[in-house]
């Protein structure tokens, strides 16, 4: 199809309706909650396909269809399924808990906050998962606020925190995945230049914590037992993605060590080990189908010239490569604040992000990690966002109560603005896994 250079503004309507979806039905219902990611991404993809009438329905199909199956989307579904698997299978075998309890057993009774923040960190950072995150240790920041005099806002806050650390650098995570995927370069080069971008705020917000909560008085604390082999298949494959094996190998092998382990110590029989790989499956079927339909959409508005458009009207507007970052920055962070959910801010905006970044010789790492970083950012800070709901429904308070205490997320972003101006620390690269 001949397209103008400039591009199709209403080749959009598709992407504009799945985040209208999102938030129109969020501010008409006061619950965000209301509309399912995967109906909306359904009907957008139906306004897409009926979009473009001068084609017949049959080549809109085939137009969707590729787009649902490039190679990138396909990838991107299969480490999914994969990170889902290890897990379930992790969690089954007492993995989670036992991370949760190793951490807990250091913490300093004056240090609550800095060691709940730091176990979020290294959990969310193994687990691979804010929600994961967020669901294993927000009872336990709930529990240290009830026996102490910390507010309860502030210990969510703080939990959420250390979710998104993690959640923006982990190798098995999902924006890391899509991230990574999106622009075409290596998790394990991904990793180093972001963990160098997020540290500085990592170490205020500890800072932060340390100061705002080093009085606080101390109830009476529990003690957690743990077992060190539980913690070893996250040990193990954060220390193997690292040193860049492919990721299908390092998720399979994590998979075949936690049930192992859980075969050994008697917390899996054959029989419910499958069953405990088969559940992980099934909780990223949404994720996984929705990247699917994404793919499909983004297929059908890049055919129509809404790319085009889009890298138009941002590169129109850069004058430089900084600028060009800085329209990568602006474009995921607009996505995640219209969908609350960072994952899928990444794959909307991921393709465009790719645009920009080779018309502009941008290091691929470089726009992979922007497009995670700034997604985390919002996500921490929305207040209608997954994590943020969740807390807040635990802790029984309101989510605008935790966004003051957003130390993290705003930190986060603030590191990638200064990223951007300064520039990224330089990382020796790595094939791409």
């Amino acid at each position: 199809m001949t397209q103008q250079s400039k591009g199709n503004a209403f080749a959009l309507l598709p992407l504009l309706i799945f985040v209208l979806l999102f938030i129109g039905t969020g501010i008409i219902t006061q619950d965000f909650s209301n509309m399912p990611i995967n109906v909306a991404v359904v009907i957008a993809s139906a306004v897409a396909i009926a979009m473009n009438h001068k084609e017949k329905l049959s080549k809109r199909i085939e137009v969707f269809t590729k787009g649902v199956g490039h190679e990138n989307i396909i990838l991107m579904v299969i480490i999914f399924v994969l990170a889902g698997a290890f897990s379930e299978v992790a969690k089954g075998m007492g993995a989670v808990d036992a991370t949760v309890n190793l951490g807990l057993s250091l913490l300093p009774a004056n240090l609550l906050m800095v060691g709940l923040f730091i176990i979020g960190c290294f959990i969310s950072i193994t687990m691979g998962t804010s929600m994961g995150t967020v669901v294993a240790l927000a009872p336990i920041g709930i529990g240290i606020a009830e026996q102490t005099d910390i507010p309860m806002a502030l210990a969510m806050a703080t939990v959420i925190g250390g979710a998104m650390f993690g959640d923006n650098l982990s190798m098995i995570s999902d924006t890391t995945i899509a991230s990574a995927r999106t622009q075409n370069t290596s998790m394990s080069d991904k990793f180093k230049t972001n963990f160098f971008i997020v540290l500085p705020g990592a170490i205020i917000t500890a800072i932060i914590l340390w100061i705002i909560t080093s009085g606080s008085h101390v109830n009476a604390l529990e003690d957690y037992s743990y077992n060190i082999v539980k913690v070893l298949p996250y040990i193990i494959v954060l220390i193997v993605a690292i040193l860049g094996v492919n990721v299908l190998i390092v998720l399979t092998g994590g998979i075949i060590l936690a049930g192992v382990i859980g075969l050994i110590d008697g917390s899996y029989t054959g029989t419910s080990l499958i069953q405990a790989a088969s559940q992980g499956i099934i909780n990223m079927e949404d994720i996984a189908i929705v990247a699917l339909f994404i793919g499909g959409i983004i297929g059908i508005v890049q055919h129509n010239g809404g790319i085009d458009y889009l890298l138009n009207f941002v590169t129109s507007r850069i004058k430089s490569k900084k600028g060009a970052e800085f329209g990568i920055a602006g474009l995921v962070s607009v996505a995640d604040i219209s969908t609350a959910n960072n994952t899928i801010s990444i794959i909307m905006t991921g393709p465009l992000a790719k645009n920009i970044a080779s018309k502009y010789q941008i290091d691929p790492r470089k726009s992979a990690s922007i497009l995670d970083v700034f997604a985390a950012s919002w996500q921490g800070i929305v207040p209608y966002g997954g994590q943020m709901l969740a807390v807040a429904g635990l802790a029984s308070i309101s989510p605008l109560s935790i966004m003051p205490y957003s130390f993290y997320p705003v930190l986060l972003g603030i590191c990638g603005i200064v990223a951007i101006l300064i520039g990224f620390p330089r990382i020796k690269s790595k094939t791409i896994s």
